[in-house]
C-alpha cells in the first residue's frame, strides 16, 4: 500500500492508465475503461488501485478476532473428541484407543479446515495427521525420558 501511494503520488497518470488498462482486460471498451479509472481516481485512487490492482478489499483484509474465535473453537473441538473418546473406551484398552482416535480426529479436522478454507482436502489432512501424530510421539517419547506415565 506505501508502494502504491507512492507511485500515485508521483506519476498519476500512468497509474490512471495502469487502472485503464485493468478494466480493458476486464472487457471494457478503452474509452469506457478510462471514464471508469478516471472517476474512481477522482474518489479514492488508493482504494481503487489496492481493490483493482492489489486485490485488496474488506473481503480480503485479516479479521483477528474472528480467526482466533475460530481457533479457539477447532481447539476445544479438537480437544473433545478424544477426551469423549475416555468416557466410552473400556479401560484396558484406553491409551490405544485414545491415540488412534487421535489420529483418526485430525486427519477430520485437518481435511474440514482444508475443506472450508478452499485447499487441498487430503494434502492437509496427511500434512496435519502426520505432524500431529508427531507431536503426540514426541511427547510420549519425553515422558517416556523423564519417568512420566502416560
Amino acid at each position: 500500500m506505501a508502494r502504491e501511494r507512492k507511485e500515485l503520488a508521483a506519476d498519476s497518470a500512468f497509474e490512471h492508465e495502469e487502472l485503464a488498462a485493468i478494466y480493458v482486460k476486464r472487457g471494457l471498451d478503452d474509452a469506457l475503461a478510462m471514464q471508469v479509472a478516471k472517476q474512481l481516481m477522482a474518489h479514492d485512487a488508493l482504494a481503487a488501485h489496492s481493490r483493482d490492482e492489489l486485490g485488496i478489499s474488506e473481503m480480503t483484509t485479516a479479521r483477528p478476532i474472528q480467526a482466533a474465535f475460530a481457533s479457539a473453537g477447532t481447539f476445544a473441538l479438537g480437544a473433545a473428541m478424544p477426551l469423549a473418546t475416555v468416557l466410552i473406551a473400556p479401560a484396558a484398552a484406553l491409551i490405544p484407543v485414545v491415540i488412534a482416535t487421535s489420529i483418526v480426529f485430525l486427519a477430520l479436522l485437518g481435511g474440514f479446515g482444508a475443506y472450508a478454507g478452499g485447499a487441498p482436502v487430503v494434502k492437509a489432512a496427511l500434512r496435519v495427521t502426520f505432524w500431529g501424530a508427531f507431536a503426540m510421539a514426541l511427547t510420549a517419547g519425553v515422558g517416556a525420558l523423564f519417568g512420566a506415565s502416560l
